[in-house]
């Protein structure tokens, strides 16, 4: 199946907590770096996904922002340290590549932030991503 959305990352279920209706699943990215989705318990049921599953962790470009620095007091749980790659900036918005330890995220930002933040390639950033904006994919 194609998809478009542009962040499809592989990893494997470290741990399930499901709720009344929601739940949280942790994942192992193929890089290292953990991954939290917020999916609801009926999707963990429907995918089967227990401890051990192999997944892909999508995020739309739109749903990841950048930091160029540590960020505290933040409810956002996934923070992943990256580094620039490429930045292909447009009038109004720009699309960032990020190497994240030999997996890529890329993430569309207004060509303003890519500006005020200095992004170039080789910029050091925290990728930020909040567990609700992360589906799951079984692999």
């Amino acid at each position: 199946m194609s998809l478009s959305i542009r962040n499809q990352i592989a990893g494997t279920v470290t741990a399930v907590t499901i709720g009344e209706a929601m739940a949280t699943v942790k994942v192992r990215l193929d890089g290292g770096q953990d991954i939290t989705a917020a999916i609801t318990a009926d999707a963990v049921k429907d995918l089967g996904l227990t401890t051990g599953s192999a997944v892909k962790a999508l995020v739309k470009a739109t749903e990841v922002a950048l930091a160029t620095g540590p960020v505290e007091g933040l409810s956002i749980r996934n923070r992943i340290p990256g580094t620039v790659v490429d930045v292909a900036t447009g009038p109004a918005m720009a699309s960032v590549k990020v190497d994240v330890n030999g997996g890529g995220l890329t993430a569309a930002i207004t060509a303003d932030a890519v500006e005020a933040l200095g992004l170039v390639a080789g910029t050091s950033v925290v990728a930020l991503i909040k567990a609700t904006e992360v589906s799951l994919q079984s692999a």
